[in-house]
């Protein structure tokens, strides 16, 4: 694991995401203090990807979705 200091970061980003895209962990230190760490993002599982339409004709709205609360609905929600 390295440990590289904010200022030199920022002047060797590409580097950094180049080592981190390689499986290198490194740590981002403000003052000698770790504040962030730069690792290789996993891919996701197969099979999870999302699927668009997946529950197309499964779910229905009442027609009524977008009808006013009920005033004593409405007090509920701004009660204290």
């Amino acid at each position: 694991m390295q440990t590289v200091n904010i200022h030199a970061a920022k002047t060797q980003l590409s580097r950094l995401v180049e080592q981190a895209a390689a499986g290198e962990e490194i740590v981002i230190a403000r003052a000698g203090r770790p504040v962030a760490r730069l690792v290789r993002l996993e891919a996701p599982a197969p099979g999870t990807r999302r699927r668009l339409g997946m529950l197309a004709g499964q779910l229905r709205a009442p027609d009524d979705f977008d009808a006013p609360l009920t005033d004593d609905l409405l007090a509920s929600f701004e009660s204290d």
